[in-house]
């Protein structure tokens, strides 16, 4: 009881919260409607309520005396069947039939065949939803010789053994004419047949009938509505076949057959595919064991109720429409100012900082709107101190990644140029002094974070000549331009030259000469796409890009984080870079870096201010 009332509780703060937290025009609005819902719905459901308890009440008893109208024009017929046969046993060739039969003479068979014929075709013209008759005796079957007989004989067949459990004779349900050739549907009434007012125990008379007729007088006189009809014996078996979708699944169900055998007629509702169905039953007198039913959804037999929702509906949306309608121009009117200063600040969150409210008036709306403008001014002076802020200390972390890639071979180039001056190499001594001034130049770049490409790869050029005079024959180098206007893109400075550094510190580490680098920049998508390939002692990419992932990695590694860290600085998730190579087989560093006008532009902060573009 205790845990009920905390939800109920829980339940109205929850309500009493959101209700809080929408806007007064649609709290008036809600209110309205809630009033007038609730006062409309009362008396639609009244009126629903009582015309519903009518109606129903209506369509029971009209589907009841549907259902037993059917019923005995069923009787009637299979009556006429029963009394068709009487007739046919009444008959001169029958009783003569019966003769021979009892004295188990066979050599009139043929004389008797022919006497039949007149009997049999009166039968089935006086029956029309008869199909065929056959009399079968131990002396031979007798029919009608219009029909073609089949191999089949009486006494193997299932009418036979169920012939033997009702002697009194009985109605078989549909079954395909086993027979008589065709193998049509047909309902069959089995019957022993009668001599002298006595029963003959081996003599039987097979009256076959048409299902599909069968299933025509039931429709008859019916509208698509009320054709819902099946048959179930005792048994809880489909008597014939119809186009109900669910006549063989209702009888199947065990209360279902309960309800329909409980006594010779009723009704009840019964629960199908998640509708509810009403169902009116009739037991045949005719036969006994077959009961008729008919099946109706509840709503189809309710459907003049249907008129009676449409119109509830239909004034409540009015009413709905109306409330709406006033109650929104009224709130309209007198919270403009406020919905003005709402969309202003929607823009705001859109970052159009350069919005201003404007009102004649000067109440207290119109004073928050005010003290708005104020704020907005205050937060554009702290967003252009932020962005000069961020800007500097953007271009403060990318000159202090570019510092980290200053040549650190400078101590080994010296060290060279040191060793051939002694021993007289002068002509080397004063190439790689060139070369090392000219690399120090091209590395400078005037202080700008961005170069030219054709500058960087002179820088690579510079670097890879001084690498050839340090390790004599170790390697050679190329450079290939797809486009000559690519030199002239801008691209950070010290990009390339630390990936070459890679392929001679590392990729030629185990080699003294055969080494090989191609530097390759071409056009790609919109995209400048960087080169640098060897055919070294190749990388083990997993392991390099883990280590990458964690900070924790080697030279080698840490020259491509510096690269990778710093075009993310410039710009953002546009640039990438991809490692490959196997061992043995060379490595190879690609690079995209996005075409734009200008150079390039640095990417926003992780909290979103803008910063200077170049």
């Amino acid at each position: 009881m205790r845990t009920l009332k905390d939800g109920c509780n829980l339940i109205r703060a929850k309500i009493s919260e959101n209700y809080y937290r929408i806007s007064i025009k649609q709290r008036v609005l809600l209110s309205f409607i809630v009033l007038i819902t609730l006062s409309i719905s009362a008396m639609g459901t009244l009126t629903y309520w009582i015309a519903a308890k009518e109606i129903q009440n209506n369509a029971f008893e009209t589907r009841k005396e549907t259902v037993d109208k059917t019923t005995q024009l069923l009787d009637y017929r299979l009556n006429d069947v029963a009394m068709s046969v009487q007739s046919l046993m009444l008959s001169d060739a029958y009783r003569q039939l019966m003769i021979d039969v009892q004295a188990h003479d066979v050599t009139n068979y043929y004389v008797h065949l022919s006497e039949m014929q007149y009997v049999l075709s009166q039968v089935t013209f006086n029956e029309p939803m008869i199909e065929n008759v056959l009399i079968a005796t131990p002396i031979g079957d007798f029919y009608s010789t219009t029909q073609i007989r089949s191999q089949h004989s009486f006494y193997g067949s299932e009418l036979y053994d169920n012939s033997k459990k009702n002697p009194g004779g009985y109605w078989a349900k549909g079954h395909y004419d086993r027979l008589f050739t065709g193998n049509g549907r047909v309902i069959s009434f089995v019957v022993r047949g009668i001599y002298d007012h006595t029963p003959i125990t081996n003599v039987f008379i097979v009256v076959n009938l048409q299902e599909s007729k069968i299933a025509g007088l039931l429709n008859q006189n019916t509208s698509k509505q009320e054709r819902g009809y099946f048959m179930l014996n005792t048994e809880g078996e489909a008597v014939l076949e119809t186009r109900l979708p669910y006549h063989q699944q209702l009888p199947k169900d065990p209360a279902f057959l309960r309800e329909t055998t409980s006594g010779s007629q009723g009704y009840f509702f019964y629960p199908f595919s998640g509708k509810e169905y009403l169902i009116n039953y009739r037991q045949s007198a005719s036969a006994p064991n077959w009961i008729l039913a008919g099946i109706q959804s509840k709503e189809e037999l309710l459907g003049q109720l249907k008129g009676v929702q449409r119109a509830t509906l239909y004034v409540i949306g009015v009413f709905l429409l109306t409330t709406w309608f006033f109650s929104n121009k009224l709130t309209a009117v007198l919270l403009k100012p406020l919905f003005k200063l709402s969309r202003l600040m929607r823009r705001v969150e859109e970052n159009q900082l350069s919005v201003s409210f404007e009102s004649k008036y000067n109440d207290e709306i119109a004073q928050v709107g005010f003290q708005f403008n104020r704020m907005m001014a205050e937060i554009k002076t702290l967003i252009e101190d932020v962005r000069e802020n961020e800007e500097g200390k953007r271009h403060a972390e990318i000159r202090a990644l570019t510092a980290q890639m200053e040549p650190h071979f400078l101590y080994n180039t010296l060290n060279t140029i040191y060793c051939k001056s002694v021993l007289g190499e002068n002509q080397d001594v004063n190439e790689m002094i060139l070369a090392l001034s000219q690399m120090f130049q091209l590395g400078l770049g005037g202080g700008k974070d961005l170069i030219p490409l054709g500058d960087e790869l002179a820088h690579v050029q510079q670097y890879c000549a001084i690498q050839q005079k340090c390790y004599e024959e170790l390697f050679e180098y190329r450079v290939v331009i797809e486009e000559e206007e690519l030199l002239s893109f801008p691209v950070p400075k010290i990009i390339l030259q630390p990936m070459v550094e890679n392929s001679i510190q590392h990729g030629f580490s185990d080699r003294r000469e055969g080494g090989f680098i191609t530097v390759r920049a071409s056009l790609e998508q919109s995209m400048l796409h960087l080169v640098v390939e060897d055919n070294g002692t190749g990388m083990n990419v997993v392991k390099v890009q883990e280590g990458m992932a964690r900070q924790t990695v080697s030279k080698k590694g840490y020259a491509l984080v510096n690269i990778r860290h710093r075009l993310q600085l410039y710009y953002g998730p546009d640039a990438r870079m991809e490692l490959s190579g196997e061992a043995g087989k060379g490595s190879r560093t690609d690079l995209w870096i996005p075409l734009r006008e200008g150079g390039a532009l640095l990417y926003e902060t992780a909290a979103g201010h803008p910063v200077m573009r170049h």
